[in-house]
């Protein structure tokens, strides 16, 4: 476990030991305000997560209304590995949502691989009964609360940046993660387990323009770098499949598409994030491509009842895409962000790529997903790519 030195004081002055399952972080409480204690400003990509923002209460309660047989988890321990990660921090939120409005009982588990990072994002629950942060490696063996109900593993580098600067770390957390996450499912006897895979495992196809169900796959070039992600992606689905079928695992996999919406790293190199971090910081939108690039967006309340709907009504050892079934080109997105903010008399200006940059460059069309399996279980995106950008830029501000 990393060593973070330091203490947690509350927000009447008096310190604290951190919980013996966490590492300690030098930090402190004022108020409702989390304040790294090197005063650095918290805004650099990322926001730092003190109170709930209006917003993301009324996507919990959204999320919470939905047609689930939600009581499974009641009483339940759940583990979610990456719980600060951008989707996975929305699953944790909905959990302890449960826990305040319908007294779930639910112990939420959260491994976490960098102590002061969860903070700016789950730092507000801290000191909260039902939550237990655990800071590790997931790669690593397991070393938090057992046993466990329900097993959600998220914990992998989805931003093209790694692919270059830290591709083995990629692969390896979808892999060896994978069986470390998947070994504590199976000493646990868990009821459920679901693995965050990618469209990505779906390759190269001969032609994008036709919706990508789950049984369809193209060609992906191991000796190609980028690939460390669509490898390790489907060296996990494997593993869950092996898992289920030799152990009875009951893992489920999610593929899922572009997703957006409050809570997203600004500064992690996707094209939409940077065009909210320009809204959001009143700078023209800058577009370092011919913007013909064209992608399925799904916002991320929509996309969080899919997970539980696969977790909890999905067949074990079977992937289900999740995502929008339509896409938008890079530029259309960008012009309706303009319109959706006269006021900020936000333009669309051409930028010439930096060659030093670190992420990699994407293909012009990943495809679309045929979502008709998911559907079958009840569930398809309902917010459209208007509301959600609106909502999730009115989410950082």
């Amino acid at each position: 476990m990393e060593e973070v030195v330091g203490l947690i004081a509350d927000a009447t002055g008096p310190q604290l030991e951190a919980p013996k399952w966490v590492s300690r972080s030098l930090v402190r409480l004022s108020g409702t305000r989390l304040i790294a204690s090197d005063s650095r400003p918290y805004f650099r990509g990322e926001f730092l997560f003190t109170t709930r923002h209006p917003i993301i209460e009324e996507d919990l309660q959204k999320i919470v209304s939905s047609d689930l047989p939600w009581d499974r988890l009641f009483g339940r321990t759940v583990l979610v590995a990456g719980a600060n990660g951008f989707v996975a921090a929305y699953m944790v939120e909905t959990l302890l949502y449960l826990n305040e409005t319908a007294h779930a009982n639910i112990h939420v588990v959260a491994l976490v691989r960098n102590y002061e990072k969860a903070m700016r994002r789950l730092g507000c629950f801290v000191g909260r009964s039902d939550l237990s942060i655990v800071v590790q490696d997931v790669r690593d063996p397991y070393r938090g609360p057992e046993p466990v109900n329900f097993l959600v593993h998220a914990a992998s580098q989805a931003s093209a940046k790694f692919y270059a600067t830290d591709p083995v770390g990629t692969f390896e957390a979808n892999v060896i993660g994978t069986q470390r996450m998947l070994d504590v499912a199976r000493n646990s006897k868990s009821e459920g387990f679901l693995f965050f895979s990618s469209g990505d495992v779906y390759g190269r196809l001969e032609d994008p323009s036709v919706a990508m169900s789950e049984s369809k796959y193209g060609s992906i070039d191991p000796l190609d770098i980028r690939s460390c992600y669509a490898e390790g992606k489907r060296g996990g689905e494997t593993l869950c499949v092996c898992s289920h079928f030799q152990f009875g695992v009951p893992a489920k996999i999610v593929r899922l598409s572009h997703t957006y919406g409050p809570g997203m790293d600004l500064n992690d190199g996707r094209v939409f994030a940077d065009f909210v971090a320009d809204l959001v910081l009143r700078r023209d939108i800058v577009l370092k491509s011919d913007g013909m690039a064209s992608r399925p967006f799904c916002y991320l309340a929509d996309a969080t009842v899919a997970f539980f709907t696969i977790l909890l009504m999905g067949n074990s050892g079977e992937a289900y895409n999740v995502g929008t079934d339509t896409e938008s080109t890079i530029l259309s997105l960008a012009e309706m962000l303009c319109r959706l903010f006269p006021e900020r008399n936000c333009r669309v200006v051409r930028q010439e790529r930096d060659p030093r940059a670190t992420s990699l460059a994407a293909p012009p069309s990943a495809g679309h997903f045929d979502i008709s399996k998911i559907r079958s279980l009840g569930w398809g995106p309902t917010t459209s790519l208007e509301e959600g950008f609106l909502r999730t830029v009115k989410s950082y501000e």
